[in-house]
C-alpha cells in the first residue's frame, strides 16, 4: 500500500479592491520543474533511461550518415581525378584494363641508358609502338590525409625517381582501408648502433604493389591483396634510377652537412658522432662504383686537406672500423690511391689501444687522440658482434702494411670466443666481459642486435683467408645448425619461415630487421661449398623479409617484427608501437643482391626496385637527403625523424646498384668479400698446397 502523496506547496488566492484575481496555482501547473518534482523515483528514471537510449542511437547512426555523404565527395573527387589522368594520355596509346599492372618489368641495366620516367609502379607494355595505359578500376574510399607540416615531402609528380630537381612540396592522397588494429604497449628501448626506439600508432596493412602472373586474372576479393595500378611509357633504367637518388642524398649531405658525420634533412643541420665525416668516406667507394667522378674528387679533396684523426675524441671501436677504416681500405683497393692506405694505417694504429685489457677482448670505445681505450660507463661489457667483427678490417690492414700486429690481436679474440663455455650448439650469448674474457647475460640468444654480425664474419674470414681456417668454419656450420635447430619456426598463416630469438629455452616469435643480413650470407656460404639447404633457407628466408615490406602500408620495412605463431591469427607479421620506425636499413637489399647474384631470378630485383620505389615516396626530401621514419604503418604521417644515416649511402643504394648491373664481374663475389658495412674487401689468393 503506497503512502499519501505529498503536498509541498499552498494553494493561495488574493484577491484585489479591483476584484482581480490572482491565484498561484496558474503558475505552478506551469512550471515543469514542478511536474517533474511531482513524478515518482521510479517514473523520472524510466524517462531518463529512455532520453539516454535515444541520445546513444543517434550518435551510433551519425557517422553512417555522414559517410554516404562523404563517399559521394570522395567518388566525384576520385571520377575527377580519373577523368583528368585519362585526358592526359598520349596519341598513340592503347587503354586496356590490365589486373596484372603491378608487375615490374625486366630491369634494363647498363650506365650507357638514358634515365627514364619512373612511375610508382611499373608494368612491362606489351607492344613497344603501342604502349599500355591501364584504366584505374573503381578504388575502396579514401581519406583526406592530415596535412603535417613536419612530414617529408613527397614524390615529384608521376614518381619520376630519377628527377633530382627540387619541385614543390605536394599533397599526397593515400588509399586506407577501415581496419583497425589493437594498439600496444608503446615502450622505448636502444636498438643496434644505439637508434632509439620510439612508438607510434598503427593502421592496417596496405594494398601490396608485388610480382603478379603475366597473364590476366580476376581482380582480388581482398582489400589488401588489391595491386595498385601505373603507367610505363618507357623501359625502366633502374641504375640511373639508383644514382641519382644518390646524387639527391649527395646534394643534401654536401649543402647541409659537408664533412660532418650525418645529415639532418629535415632541419637542414647535421649531426655529429665521431667527428670524421663518417657519411663522406662510407659513400667513397659507391661514388667510385657508380662512376660518380665529380662527387668522388669533391671528396678525396675534402680527406686530402681536412681529415685528421689527431683529436681529442672518443670513437666506438666497432663503428669507425667498419664505416671508416673499411671505406679506406676498400677505396684504396678500388682506386689504388695511397692517401687512403696512408690514411687507414694512422686510423688502425690509433684504435689498437683497444684491445690493451686483462682478457684480451677490446674495450668499446678508444679516443684516438690521447691513446686511451675504456668500456662503456655503465658496464665492462662489450658486445659481442662488436669484438668479433672487426677482424675482417684489421686482417687486411696487416697484409697491406705487413706488420702482423693488426692481424694477431683480433684473432686472438675468434680463439678466445671459439673455445669458450655458455655457447648452445654454436649460439652465442649477447655479451662478453672485458674482465674476464668469459660471456655474460647466458642463456639469450638472437641472430639481431648485438650478436648479428658474428656469424657472417665467421663466414666471411674463412672466405677472405682462402678457406684455410677451419675453426671458423666449424663454428660457422654449427652455428647454423644450431640457428635450425632452435630459432626457425614458420608463421599459422602463410607458413612464412622466420628466425627468433629464444631467452632461457623460451622462444620468443621476434625478428630484427638486421637478421635479413642471413639470407646473403647463407647464400654465399651454399656458393662455397657448403651444404645445399643453406641455400633452401635462405630462399625461404628472403621471402619473409620481402614481406616485411610487402605488408605495410609504406612498402618499408619496420625495425622490428613479431609473427604469428597460431593458424587463426590472420596475418603472419605484427608490428608494435615502438618498433615501427625504418632507418634506411640495407639488410634486406643486401640479401636481394646475393640472391640474384646465385640465382639470376629477376624477381629479386623486381623486389629491389619496389623498396627504392617506397624509400623515394616516404623518406625523400626535396632540398636534398633522405630521412628515416618513425611510423611504417601509416602513409599520410610516417613522421620524419630528420636523419639520414650514413649506411644509406654507403650500404644501402650501393647495393641496390649491384643488384640492378648486368656486369657479374662489377665486385665479382668469387675475387671480393664485402664487410658488414658493405665495404669490398680483396679474397686472399690461396696458399700454395
Amino acid at each position: 500500500m503506497y503512502p499519501p502523496s505529498r503536498k509541498d506547496f499552498i494553494s493561495l488566492t488574493l484577491r484585489d479592491p479591483h476584484s482581480h484575481t490572482y491565484n498561484n496555482g496558474k503558475h505552478r501547473r506551469q512550471s515543469c520543474w514542478r511536474k517533474w518534482k511531482q513524478l515518482s523515483r521510479l517514473q523520472r528514471s524510466l524517462i531518463l533511461f529512455l532520453l539516454a537510449l535515444l541520445l546513444i542511437f543517434g550518435l551510433l547512426s551519425y557517422p553512417s550518415i555522414t559517410e554516404q555523404w562523404t563517399g559521394l565527395s570522395d567518388r566525384e573527387d576520385w571520377l575527377e581525378v580519373n577523368d583528368r589522368d585519362i585526358k592526359a594520355v598520349p596519341s598513340g596509346v592503347k587503354l586496356v584494363l590490365r589486373p596484372d599492372a603491378g608487375k615490374s618489368p625486366a630491369p634494363v641495366a647498363g650506365p650507357h641508358l638514358e634515365p627514364a620516367v619512373v612511375p610508382d609502379a611499373v608494368v612491362e607494355p606489351k607492344e613497344p609502338k603501342e604502349p599500355i595505359m591501364p584504366i584505374l578500376p573503381k578504388p575502396p574510399i579514401k581519406k583526406k590525409p592530415f596535412l603535417n607540416k613536419r612530414g617529408p615531402p613527397s614524390l615529384q609528380k608521376g614518381g619520376n625517381v630519377s628527377n633530382t630537381v627540387d619541385g614543390e612540396r605536394q599533397e599526397q592522397e593515400v588509399v586506407q582501408d577501415g581496419e583497425g588494429e589493437e594498439k600496444d604497449k608503446e615502450k622505448k628501448i636502444i636498438s643496434w648502433r644505439g637508434a632509439m626506439i620510439e612508438a607510434d600508432q598503427a593502421t592496417e596493412p596496405p594494398p601490396s604493389a608485388n610480382e603478379q602472373e603475366a597473364a590476366a586474372s580476376p581482380a582480388p576479393a581482398n582489400a589488401a591483396d588489391t595491386v595498385p595500378l601505373a603507367v610505363s611509357a618507357a623501359a625502366v633504367n633502374r641504375l640511373e634510377a639508383v644514382r641519382d637518388a644518390f646524387r639527391h642524398a649527395w646534394k643534401g649531405y654536401k649543402g647541409y652537412a659537408w664533412g660532418h658525420d650525418e645529415l639532418k634533412p629535415i632541419s637542414k643541420s647535421f649531426g655529429e658522432w665521431f667527428g670524421l665525416g663518417l657519411t663522406l668516406i662510407d659513400s667513397l667507394d659507391t661514388m667510385w662504383i657508380m662512376g660518380l667522378k665529380e662527387e668522388f674528387a669533391e671528396a678525396k679533396d675534402w680527406i686530402e686537406k681536412e681529415l685528421t684523426f689527431n683529436k681529442n675524441m672518443d670513437v666506438n671501436l666497432f663503428e669507425s672500423t667498419i664505416r671508416v677504416l673499411g671505406g679506406l681500405l676498400s677505396t684504396y683497393h678500388l682506386t689504388g690511391d695511397n692517401l687512403f692506405l696512408d690514411k687507414a694505417k694512422d686510423l688502425g694504429s690509433r684504435l689498437m689501444p683497444a684491445f690493451r685489457t686483462p682478457s684480451k677482448i677490446p674495450f668499446s670505445d678508444v679516443n684516438i687522440g690521447k691513446g686511451t681505450a675504456h668500456p662503456p660507463r655503465w658496464t665492462s661489457d662489450s658486445t659481442l658482434a662488436e669484438v668479433t667483427s672487426i677482424q675482417l678490417e684489421f686482417r687486411e690492414l696487416s697484409r697491406l702494411t705487413q706488420d702482423p700486429l693488426y692481424q694477431d690481436v683480433v684473432n686472438e679474440v675468434m680463439k678466445l670466443v671459439h673455445k669458450l663455455p655458455g655457447k648452445q650448439d654454436g649460439l652465442v650469448p649477447m655479451f662478453i666481459n672485458t674482465n674476464s674474457g668469459q660471456f655474460t647475460h647466458r642463456g639469450v640468444f638472437t641472430l639481431g642486435a648485438r650478436a648479428d654480425s658474428y656469424y657472417e664474419y665467421l663466414l666471411k674470414q674463412w672466405i677472405q683467408g682462402g678457406k684455410t681456417e677451419d675453426d671458423l668454419l666449424e663454428d660457422y656450420l654449427q652455428a647454423i645448425e644450431g640457428v635450425k635447430k632452435h630459432l626457425v619456426r614458420q608463421t599459422g598463416p602463410n607458413r612464412l619461415t622466420f628466425v627468433g630469438e629464444l631467452s632461457h629455452n623460451r622462444f620468443n616469435p621476434k625478428m630484427d630487421h638486421l637478421v635479413c643480413f642471413l639470407p646473403g650470407t647463407l647464400a654465399l656460404g651454399a656458393h662455397n661449398g657448403l651444404p645445399g639447404d643453406h641455400m633452401d633457407l635462405a630462399v625461404q628466408l628472403i621471402e619473409t623479409c620481402h614481406q616485411m615490406y610487402k605488408q605495410m602500408e609504406t612498402g618499408l620495412s619496420p625495425e622490428i617484427a613479431h609473427f604469428s605463431l597460431q593458424a587463426g591469427d590472420g596475418r603472419d607479421v605484427v608490428v608494435k608501437p615502438a618498433d615501427r620506425h625504418n632507418l634506411l636499413r640495407p639488410e634486406t637489399v643486401e640479401s636481394l643482391f646475393y640472391m640474384y647474384r646465385y640465382t639470376k631470378d629477376t624477381k629479386y630485383r623486381d623486389w629491389g626496385w619496389e623498396i627504392l620505389q617506397s624509400f623515394e615516396k616516404y623518406t625523400k626530401v626535396s632540398d636534398g637527403g633522405y630521412t628515416s621514419i618513425n611510423n611504417v604503418r601509416d602513409p599520410v604521417n610516417p613522421g620524419p625523424r630528420d636523419k639520414m644515416e650514413s649506411f644509406f649511402l654507403g650500404e644501402t643504394l650501393k647495393y641496390l646498384y649491384l643488384l640492378f648491373s648486368d656486369d657479374l664481374e662489377l665486385l665479382s663475389l668469387d675475387k671480393y668479400v664485402f664487410n658488414t658495412e658493405a665495404h669490398p674487401l680483396p679474397i686472399w689468393p690461396s696458399p700454395p698446397k
